[in-house]
């Protein structure tokens, strides 16, 4: 079998497939959305983001739940468009609270210009993705895309003061997780039912796939930087280490440490005292106490529960392909 065969079974690619008329309006819409009449810097930073050639998962998934239940259009475009507002307005926030150096395999907005425009950008992007949302007429859709952006935020504050914290727990990595990643796929799958008119019900279920999906799309995340290749990730491996973010992994680590082991958490990510050859010993550590393994499996759990949680959804090509896209998520640490 050749590499475009395969390449052409992922799941997300055969999902890609099928809504690539739907895609090209969403791209369509976010280019002339994100232009700026009085302000060039904008559209040059958002086009940075916008074209690096990110999967796109987070609208698709608004597409395919509205597709799933038979909406004929238009507003899933603009909803779309929107959740892809939002996801970007966030990584550019981030990426100057992480001061980060590469997104996507290319060098960071925040380093190309800098973080001035990278905080502003974002912030014009999130007030472009409410004008959006608006224009579909729900106030359902606000309620929830309003809420997806006010936890997204609690999410990223909570993991700063969470940080470099070696008494953070698995229930507050969870908290930070539901917060920064899974409540933009629970809405962008939410708003696709709603927008469609699916029931109270049929909306609930979609809201539990992306939130199941969203944790183990990041639980996987966080192993791939200690473990996975600096291409597939999109970033340099071991930035959660060099940046002390306590992961998954960490946590569980810590948890189990004696008490050299426990120095080494200190000094490395409570202190921030980081020598060469730290993060191989991290992965050591982590190695002996079985914390990738553990973690995998916890990922493995949130990907079945995002399976289940479609039992009840109508029979569709689109149902199979979010099932194997929940089951392809966590086979990318297998």
């Amino acid at each position: 079998m050749n590499h475009m065969q395969t390449a052409v079974q992922k799941p997300h690619d055969r999902l890609a497939a099928l809504l690539a008329g739907d895609m090209h309006a969403v791209n369509v819409m976010i280019r002339a959305r994100m232009a700026s009449q009085h302000a060039p810097r904008i559209p040059e930073v958002t086009a940075h983001l916008v074209e690096a050639g990110g999967k796109r998962l987070r609208p698709m998934l608004t597409l395919a739940a509205a597709r799933m239940y038979g909406y004929e259009g238009p507003y899933h475009i603009h909803l779309a468009a929107t959740v892809e507002f939002i996801h970007t307005a966030t990584l550019l926030h981030d990426d100057v609270v992480d001061e980060s150096q590469r997104r996507r395999g290319r060098p960071t907005a925040n380093l190309l210009w800098d973080n001035k425009s990278s905080v502003l950008v974002g912030d014009y992007l999130f007030s472009r993705s409410f004008q959006l949302m608006v224009e579909t007429g729900s106030l359902r859709v606000l309620d929830i895309l309003a809420n997806a952006s006010a936890t997204i935020a609690e999410g990223e504050v909570l993991q700063l003061t969470a940080a470099q914290d070696l008494a953070t727990t698995e229930a507050i990595y969870l908290q930070v997780v539901r917060g920064k990643t899974a409540a933009l796929f629970s809405a962008a799958t939410e708003v696709g039912g709603v927008i469609a008119g699916a029931s109270d019900a049929q909306t609930r279920a979609l809201f539990d796939y992306g939130d199941a999906l969203g944790i183990a799309f990041q639980i996987v995340d966080d192993l791939l930087d200690y473990g996975g290749a600096s291409d597939a990730l999109g970033k340099n491996t071991g930035d959660d280490f060099r940046e002390r973010k306590l992961t998954l992994p960490v946590i569980k680590a810590v948890a189990t440490a004696d008490t050299e082991e426990w120095a080494f958490w200190a000094r490395t990510i409570a202190k921030g005292d980081q020598k060469d050859g730290d993060l191989e010993q991290a992965r050591a550590i982590m190695a002996r106490h079985g914390a990738m393994e553990a973690a995998r499996q916890d990922a493995l759990s949130w990907a079945r529960r995002a399976v289940a949680s479609l039992d009840d959804t109508p029979d569709h090509q689109i149902k199979d392909m979010l099932r194997d896209l929940a089951d392809y998520v966590v086979a990318r640490i297998a």
